[in-house]
């Protein structure tokens, strides 16, 4: 029997396929931004927003290909936000993934161009998929809103503008968290979803289950901004204290936090059990981010 982890890295793998497809039909001038453009995507990651979606379509009976340019547009979405996250306006971090920002490669002007690139290559590769049909152009519109200023761009900016301020707590956080975070996670798993033409219970459960995923990853990752290690996760550490940003280690402490972390975890289980799938990849998911070291 395969381990969770042989079987995350078959979907890891198959996306890597995915990218390395898409990579092949496209090129850039000039050579700056071609090489900027495709820095960030190939230094590595965990993949997870793809495998998610990958998982995801095989537990409702599809298989990868069906949604592979959605993953494709997904990963370029997540990898233009880190190009921007680590920006000095920004969270100003000089590594990801182990390896130079992709501002401290090619220069701030650049990074931002190569961010700007991502994006609306995504957004390309939405539209394109919008030409398969009616469930296509739903699972794209949701990447597209849960991408932008209704989610992950409101999460950014709500975290920089409450970078600081005393008075914020548990509600500004929740809400960049589920914005900043949660959204990518839950398009991860809500597209297959649209792609087939599930019933709307179907996808308001998987929403659910990627929005308390997503409260879980940011709890470790916060969790991991004091006590991980630069040589696993590839970034800089303790820039949260640092920065005075808003986080649940700085909300609740490191111990109430790794309660609050096996709260949402079994959440994500309790959401799963109300599937009438084989849900058994997306739960150790679930406990794979509760145990990270990266």
């Amino acid at each position: 029997m395969e381990t969770y982890e042989q079987i995350f890295e078959k979907y890891k793998a198959a996306f890597e396929t995915a990218l390395a497809d898409y990579l092949s039909k496209v090129s850039f001038k000039p050579d700056v931004l071609n090489e900027s453009f495709r820095y960030s995507l190939q230094i590595g990651g965990k993949r997870l927003r793809p495998v998610l979606m990958f998982a995801c379509a095989r537990m409702l009976g599809g298989k990868e290909q069906d949604v592979a340019p959605f993953a494709v547009a997904l990963e370029l979405i997540h990898t233009y936000s880190l190009v921007h996250d680590d920006l000095p306006g920004m969270d100003n971090d000089d590594f990801r993934r182990g390896q130079p920002s992709n501002h401290k490669k090619f220069g701030e002007g650049q990074a931002i161009l190569a961010g700007d690139a991502l994006l609306n290559e995504a957004y390309a590769l939405c539209f394109q998929e919008s030409r398969r049909g009616r469930t296509y152009l739903n699972a794209a519109e949701q990447i597209c809103l849960n991408a932008g200023a209704r989610g992950m761009i409101a999460g950014q900016a709500a975290d920089l503008y409450y970078q600081g301020n005393a008075s914020a707590g548990k509600t500004e956080t929740d809400y960049i968290v589920r914005n900043k975070t949660g959204k990518m996670i839950v398009s991860a798993v809500t597209v297959p979803a649209y792609v087939y033409g599930m019933d709307e219970n179907i996808v308001s459960l998987l929403a659910e289950y990627g929005k308390n995923l997503g409260y879980l990853f940011q709890i470790t990752d916060d969790m991991l901004d004091v006590n991980g290690d630069f040589e696993k996760l590839g970034k800089s550490v303790g820039k949260d204290e640092r920065e005075n940003k808003l986080s649940y280690v700085r909300l609740y402490g490191m111990e109430e936090c790794r309660s609050l972390a096996g709260y949402y975890c079994g959440l994500c289980e309790k959401v799963l059990d109300q599937l009438p799938f084989e849900t058994g990849f997306l739960a150790d998911t679930a406990r794979f981010v509760l145990n990270r070291e990266y």
